[in-house]
């Protein structure tokens, strides 16, 4: 499974371009499609090998690798450079049915021809749909990417000759020519189809110039305002989540006295403000939750003695149920002793 790569399976890019275009080229097409494209192709590939030595119990499907990576690619060219005339011969018949977009068109050509591999053993044995034979045709996949039989570079150059065949309204690729080197040297500084890196520290991500505004709206190494609008301006995209729902200072929390009545939620920042203004309330939900056999009116009389007496302030200091509980039995035991029963 060593043979090393013909011309044709490198995608014959430079032979064409001057055999077809003495013109000065742009060449630049959508790196992501050309990418997409040549990860499909090693999967076909070990597809069709796969497929074609089902049943075999004397020859492996890495030991027909070189001879169908070579026909898959003369296969795949000869499929695209007759796209166009087959596009128009066939064109009141297909225009509603078959996807224009490059990567969808080369997935089924790479589809046809594994299937045309099939062997017949595989064909009416119910192979295909065994889960043997995908994990066989994973690991065929896992094997030529880790002895890189088919190197990602080389996949590359032959997906972006597929693409350009096959992108009649030149979407993914630019088709623009010019008549001299200094002409051609202006338009790829900004050509929209020219290769870009993520600014963003810690981005590797490559793109081209058409997609910088999309990629910058997702990627996650952005640093973007908080999206609860706190006063952090640092926050990566990717940490976003993490914050608003762990340090974020708006983060919506419940009131410290939930487990007694209270259903008020507020960002965490606003809390302490929140349990100043409702000790009143605070204080009742309290008092209702230890003293239920006591009636609103007891409890009033006995929440109006509490909040003016001199010692109201140790009230006004607590933060949840328990600190309130506690400063409400160190006020009635420092006031005389009340004639209530609710008191008891």
């Amino acid at each position: 499974m060593d043979a090393p790569l013909t011309d044709m399976e490198l995608g014959h890019n430079k032979v064409e371009t001057e055999k077809k275009n003495p013109l000065f080229s742009c060449g630049f097409s959508d790196t992501g499609v050309v990418h997409k494209i040549a990860q499909v192709l090693l999967q076909g590939l070990a597809t069709a090998c796969v497929d074609s030595m089902a049943g075999d119990i004397f020859r492996t499907a890495t030991s027909v690798a070189v001879d169908m990576r070579k026909e898959l690619v003369e296969y795949l060219i000869q499929r695209s450079e007759s796209f166009i005339a087959d596009t128009v011969l066939l064109e009141d018949h297909l225009a509603e049915e078959v996807s224009d977009h490059p990567y969808d068109l080369i997935s089924d050509f790479v589809e046809t021809f594994a299937t045309v591999k099939r062997n017949v053993w595989g064909r009416f044995s119910g192979w295909l749909l065994s889960e043997r034979r995908e994990d066989k045709i994973d690991d065929v996949v896992q094997e030529m990417e880790l002895s890189k039989f088919w190197p990602i570079d080389r996949r590359e150059s032959l997906a972006q000759t597929l693409l350009k065949n096959v992108d009649i309204s030149n979407t993914f690729h630019c088709d623009m020519k010019f008549n001299a080197p200094e002409e051609l040297e202006n338009h790829v500084t900004l050509c929209r189809f020219r290769s870009m890196v993520c600014n963003n520290e810690g981005c590797n991500a490559r793109f081209i110039a058409d997609h910088v505004e999309k990629h910058d709206m997702t990627c996650p190494f952005k640093v973007v305002p908080c999206e609860q609008k706190c006063s952090s301006y640092s926050i990566m995209r990717r940490e976003m989540d993490r914050h608003c729902l762990t340090v974020c200072p708006m983060r919506l929390v419940n009131c410290p006295f939930y487990q007694v009545g209270c259903r008020s939620t507020s960002p965490h920042c606003a809390l302490d403000e929140h349990i100043s203004e409702s000790l009143h309330d605070h204080l009742l939900l309290v008092l209702w939750s230890t003293r239920k056999e006591a009636s609103v009116d007891k409890l009033k009389v006995l929440m109006e003695q509490l909040e003016k007496s001199p010692f109201s302030s140790h009230l006004a200091a607590a933060r949840d149920p328990r600190s309130l509980i506690l400063a409400v039995k160190k006020i009635e035991a420092k006031l005389e002793p009340l004639d209530m029963e609710v008191v008891n």
